[in-house]
């Protein structure tokens, strides 16, 4: 395998992996902290400890890790294009399985995040060579 198939692999593989925990990290989170009520500073240690929301700041641990080592390797104008790939995941996860109600606006916002991913995922990861 050639050293750019193999960053095109690596590549892809990370970029799942951040839009994927930042969905579910979000999803997590929200979860946790609907119908919480946080008065106090004591309501949000109790809110960190609860399983969802401790599920979700692993999550979100995970996103930021592996972003940060995604962008090691590929420019931050391609990372942020494709990564943001996490707000659809956010919009579908949020109108199917939290029931919110999502505004044609705002699906159209998604369309256009998907179509601007698809033009900056057809391109190169690494503009500039090592």
């Amino acid at each position: 395998m050639k050293t750019s198939d193999r960053l095109r692999l690596k590549t892809r593989v990370f970029t799942i992996v951040v839009v994927l925990s930042n969905a579910l990290g979000n999803f997590a989170l929200a979860t946790g902290m609907r119908n919480r009520a946080t008065a106090s500073a004591l309501d949000y240690l109790a809110a960190i400890f609860s399983p969802w929301v401790g599920t979700g700041i692993v999550l979100l641990i995970v996103w930021l890790l592996s972003r940060m080592a995604l962008l090691s390797w590929a420019d931050l104008s391609y990372v942020l294009p494709v990564t943001s790939l996490g707000y659809v995941a956010n919009a579908l996860i949020g109108r199917w399985f939290l029931n919110e109600q999502i505004t044609p606006s705002r699906w159209a916002g998604t369309l256009l995040i998907v179509a601007g991913t698809v033009l900056v995922g057809l391109g190169v990861p690494r503009s500039q060579r090592p």
